[in-house]
């Protein structure tokens, strides 16, 4: 799998669909994701699939490069549903349960990747592995970091172990070595922990990592998720930033890597200025998120790279 910086052909989105999820905004929901897909269509093709019937309205809201492709999905969530690339060209659909069974139906999201892969003209192959894209981040050089809380759950693949699951990751996504954080953002009850909230690759064997003050809840559980980074002679970077709406924290982690560009949210100076000293060649686009956050993620957990074909 290669690593989020590396060129894409596009990037593949979803428009917010699944009205119980948003309490009532789902209005501002989509005007965020339009925020987000227009940001990123300024450096790369965006595909935005949505919902048979609901092009027109996500069309108006979007910028005329971003294609609209109407197909059956249940969620907009494409981080976790759609299919994850290699860099051969080929795309993994893995197995989807809406994040342990939570959130039913799923059953056009189980199949969604295979689908976009058709479409997009990728080949792809099946994984009886349920994985969501947001759990997992790479460097492109074979180093995966993933949390225990996520993988490990039960409600994911049930009796498959440690060490059968980092053989899936090998055999599927290339990994060389699995590095297992115990934990992910407290806050983060829908996805188990996912590691997209608290850090991102910058450069191979280079992470930002998410940093709180002491008196925040998670800063006994990041700073556990430090010392193991460390101890794998990761280098870490600190992006402080954490805000709060309020239950909902906003994470600054949940960026994407676009060209050259890092989509993020808006709602840290701070976080805007660690980013930017993590990703230094990158410009770096604030954009508004903190209704995603509510939703239960942010620009990261609704975008999936589609990497470009070395020819």
């Amino acid at each position: 799998m290669p690593a989020e910086w590396t060129p894409h052909e596009r990037t593949l989105m979803a428009w917010p669909c699944r009205r119980e999820l948003w309490d009532g905004r789902l209005a501002e929901a989509r005007r965020e994701t339009a925020g987000v897909g227009n940001a990123i269509a300024a450096f790369e093709p965006v595909l935005m699939v949505c919902r048979p019937g609901e092009g027109a309205e996500a069309r108006a809201q979007l910028a005329g490069a971003v294609e609209i492709w109407e197909a059956p999905i249940d969620d907009s969530w494409l981080r976790d549903s759609g299919p994850i690339f290699r860099d051969d060209g080929s795309g993994v659909q893995f197995g989807f349960n809406a994040w342990g069974g939570r959130f039913p139906p799923w059953d056009d999201d189980a199949t969604i990747a295979g689908r976009l892969c058709d479409h997009v003209g990728r080949p792809w192959e099946r994984s009886e592995m349920v994985l969501e894209g947001g759990a997992i981040a790479v460097d492109g050089t074979g180093t995966l970091v993933t949390t225990e809380e996520c993988l490990l759950n039960p409600n994911r693949n049930p009796g498959w172990s440690r060490e059968r699951i980092e053989g899936e990751l090998r055999a599927r996504l290339g990994a060389e070595r699995v590095v297992w954080l115990p934990y992910g953002l407290l806050e983060d009850r829908d996805t188990d922990g996912h590691v997209d909230l608290i850090a991102a690759f910058a450069a191979p064997n280079r992470i930002a990592l998410l940093s709180v003050p002491d008196d925040n809840p998670n800063a006994e559980r990041l700073a556990t998720d430090r010392e193991i980074l460390a101890r794998a002679g990761i280098e870490i970077v600190d992006v402080p930033g954490l805000t709060y709406d309020g239950e909902t924290a906003v994470s600054p982690m949940n960026l994407y890597v676009a060209g050259r560009a890092v989509v993020m949210s808006d709602a840290s100076e701070k976080a805007l200025a660690a980013v930017a000293r993590a990703y230094p060649d990158h410009e770096i686009v604030a954009v508004p998120a903190v209704t995603l956050a509510h939703g239960g993620g942010g620009p990261h957990c609704i975008t999936q790279q589609v990497p470009a074909l070395h020819r």
